[in-house]
């Protein structure tokens, strides 16, 4: 009896010092809304809270407790307290923080936070959708997001569109870092890497206000991957091979990383032939050219790059230098140097498909930046950005006289006879900005800095020597009220200097019986300014978010527009500039809508577009006979343009495994002014939609996330143009991709099989610089890939 009755105090005494004790609560933000998933520690006791941010560890003794709170948005929380018989109940509040690159490796929803609390359209996409949809360039591996597309010049070169505008209108970064090439050619192609990247974000629509001058259009964020974690060392190795062109290619990545030190180096090298297309003669103007085996000729490339990013990061400082040289040779259509049709030895190019003959073109471009990240405090962060380029292009081809040039090359001129052109630009840039968190407020000031110089060389001219500067001020801030509605507010001052050199012919002309030097280009000195805003807002409800942005961006005028004197044989014309052009003005409405459910989302994006001054470049009725053979004279000028359009994204899980998507764009443009008043834009896209069907499953252990789809594309006639271009038949287009994980060991592979143009079509894109003269898409293409990553313990 006594033994019953010590037993039963023994159990009332513990339940009071466990059982009844516990710590319990909500978790909440600095507005109040609830937090999910947070991770609450007592002891060696953990939960989570739930959706409403209420959380509870029970079964705990009397004593001192130290509850610690960690969230991957939110600043780890801690506080100690003591219980004595009884439960304590807690409201905590959460710091939201700043992610700085160490931090962001765990954390896997910021592109969706982030897209969230934009008000423009915002694409995000990842080192695998580049690999299932890899292609011949970076560009064209991203045709796939709705409302971009890639301005190709063969199969191996193309440069970014966006919603119609391109060239020096859309905007491409690296690492914080506007790239600076020779982007105004429309031969010129994006020098970057692919197998080099971690994620692309594609911002629509004009983005002034962060990036300054020649954002009008949008801009491309390049990021690499991010850096090891500690105390590991490994790489990949990735091999390509493609079909149409003969493509083989490897890329490797080895990095290593001791405590807060790493470095991350790759090299790629790419080998492709002659690519062939689905016709046997190309019809140029009133040339025929046959083709040999399908083939065009002297299409033929190679590409060897070097990346090596090394640097210090710890949880508040970050400081990485990035380098890399990105060297390519390519060869032009023989056929046609540019537009302009040739007769040449047929049997001499069609000897070997990967010789690479005259005309071509080499590139390196050299690139070395710093970024540096300075958490100061929870509130404050700091950023800073700094880089140097080197653009080096050398353009090849067979001397041909025109006009009065000496039909016999001189012997003693100090050029390349075979050098048509050259083209050396060293860019640098100078960016920071700060980053600061009060009330519901997030503040970034910032400054940009760029300074160009441009040296040419070679016998031909186009565009003088020049020397650019540019520097921008800009604040920016994100109003949150609640955790549903942002406002974005920002205001951008601009100023840019820009300063042409005089040139003179290095052959004679007769003037008036006299022979002299005519001078093609005198020296300019421009200035431009410009304040531009935007206004935005974003509205979260569970199922939808709201977007719209307006605003106000510009464009300097390019050295071309301003100072081009020559003879273009990429486009069969002479281009004279006008120095007297005013910076481009544009003012933009974005509107965003996004519905999504666990098996549907539908996200619409429509957007209108007005300039006041578009810079274009407009034929005349004139012939120059003194420069070239007869050819058509354009010369820039400026009209008010209204363009509109928008993009859709649908997509659905039909069933488990089974996932279908429809993607549809549509811009529209118009002259409102001008000589070409009612016409549209150059290289304007038509419409289209591409309907897409994958299956995925993970089949085993060793088949992870296997894949097969289908992507049907549709594409309209596009019989709005401008003179001289002509119109564009519309064409539809199947690729098939097949892809799984294949899980070797302790390896997981990554094998891609795409066949690209099943039906090996013939099909004219608009938005493609062969297709001024008839030159078709590539025909069927196998595309086989194969990522190998290892770690090295």
């Amino acid at each position: 009896m006594r033994g019953s009755i010590l037993l039963t105090l023994i159990l009332f005494n513990l339940s009071i010092g466990y059982s009844q004790n516990s710590i319990s609560g909500k978790i909440i933000d600095e507005f109040g809304e609830a937090v999910s998933e947070a991770k609450v520690t007592v002891g060696n006791q953990t939960s989570f809270s739930d959706e409403n941010g209420a959380f509870i560890i029970p079964s705990l003794k009397n004593g001192q407790f130290r509850i610690l709170v960690s969230h991957d948005e939110f600043e780890d929380y801690s506080e100690n307290i003591s219980i004595v018989n009884g439960s304590f109940q807690k409201t905590i509040i959460l710091t939201q923080k700043f992610m700085l690159l160490e931090e962001s490796v765990v954390v896997g929803n910021l592109d969706d936070l982030e897209k969230k609390s934009t008000s423009q359209s915002l694409e995000i996409v990842n080192q695998e959708f580049i690999q299932r949809n890899l292609s011949g360039s970076l560009m064209q591996s991203l045709e796939k997001i709705s409302g971009v597309n890639a301005m190709s010049i063969g199969s191996g070169q193309s440069k970014p569109q966006i919603r119609g505008l391109g060239f020096n209108r859309v905007i491409v970064t690296e690492e914080g870092v506007k790239h600076e090439g020779q982007q105004w050619g429309a031969d010129h192609g994006l020098e970057i890497d692919q197998f080099s990247i971690g994620k692309v974000k594609v911002l629509k629509g004009p983005a002034s206000l962060l990036y300054g001058s020649d954002a009008i259009g949008g801009i491309i964020q390049i990021e690499r991957n991010h850096p090891p974690e500690k105390y590991s060392s490994g790489g990949e190795i990735n091999l390509i091979a493609k079909s149409n062109n003969n493509l083989l290619g490897t890329s490797a990545q080895f990095y290593n990383r001791i405590d807060h030190f790493f470095y991350d180096f790759r090299t790629t090298y790419l080998d492709y032939a002659d690519y062939k297309v689905p016709v046997d003669q190309i019809q140029i103007y009133s040339y025929n050219a046959e083709l040999h085996e399908n083939k065009l000729r002297n299409t033929a490339g190679r590409e060897l790059n070097f990346h090596l990013s090394t640097g210090y990061l710890s949880k508040d400082f970050i400081s990485i230098f990035h380098f890399s040289n990105l060297y390519s040779k390519n060869g032009l259509f023989a056929n046609a140097h540019g537009l302009e049709p040739r007769n040449v030895n047929s049997d001499l190019y069609d000897e070997s498909d990967r010789d690479i003959d005259f005309p071509y073109q080499n590139v390196n471009h050299f690139k070395l930046i710093n970024q540096t990240k300075w958490k100061i405090n929870s509130s404050n962060q700091l950023e800073l950005n700094i880089g140097f380029q080197n653009n080096y292009r050398n353009e090849y081809g067979f001397y041909i006289s025109h006009g009065y040039m000496p039909s016999v090359y001189p012997s003693d001129l100090n050029i390349d006879q075979n050098l048509e052109r050259q083209f050396n630009k060293s860019t640098y840039s100078f960016n920071v900005k700060d980053e600061l968190k009060f009330s519901n407020h997030e503040l970034t000031i910032g400054i940009n800095s760029e300074f160009q110089q441009n040296q040419i060389g070679g016998w031909g001219f186009l565009i003088p020597d020049f020397e650019q500067y540019n520097l921008g001020l800009f604040a920016f801030d994100q109003i949150k009220f609640g955790k549903k509605f942002l406002v974005h507010l920002g205001l951008r001052y601009d100023y840019g200097k820009i300063k042409t050199e005089e040139y003179f012919d290095w052959f004679t002309t007769p003037v008036n019986g006299n022979p002299e030097y005519l001078q093609r280009s005198t020296d300019l000195d421009r200035s431009f300014e410009n304040l531009t805003w935007a206004i935005g807002a974003n509205y979260n409800l569970k199922n939808w978010n709201f977007r719209l942005n307006a605003g106000k961006s510009f464009r300097m005028p390019l050295a071309k527009e301003l100072a081009s004197n020559g003879v273009n044989y990429h486009y069969f014309s002479y281009e004279l500039g006008n120095p007297d052009l005013s910076p481009e003005q544009a003012y933009q409405l974005d509107l965003g809508l996004t519905f999504s459910r666990p098996k549907i989302s539908v996200d619409i994006n429509p957007f209108f577009n007005y300039f006041t001054n578009y810079i274009y470049l407009n034929p005349t009725p004139n012939y120059d006979y003194d420069y070239g053979a007869g050819n058509q004279i354009y010369e820039y000028a400026e009209a008010e343009v209204l363009r509109y359009g928008g993009e859709i994204n649908i997509n659905y899980q039909i069933f488990k495994n089974l996932n279908g998507e429809i993607l549809g764009e549509y811009v529209y443009s118009e002259q409102q002014s001008s000589a070409k008043k009612g016409f549209t834009l150059p290289f304007s896209p038509p419409a289209s939609v591409l309907f897409s069907l994958k299956y995925e499953k993970d089949f085993n252990d060793f088949f992870k996330k296997s894949f097969a789809m289908i992507d049907y594309k549709i594409v309209a006639d596009q019989n709005e143009i401008v003179p001289p271009e002509v119109k564009t038949s519309g064409y539809q287009l199947i690729n098939l991709s097949f892809g799984t994980e294949l899980n070797w060991g302790k390896t997981l592979l990554q094998l891609n099989f795409q066949i690209q143009n099943l039906l090996d079509s013939e099909n004219y894109n608009h938005t493609n610089f062969y297709r001024l003269i008839g030159v078709p898409e590539p025909g069927r293409n196998f595309v086989l890939s194969l990522k190998i990553p290892f770690e090295i313990k």
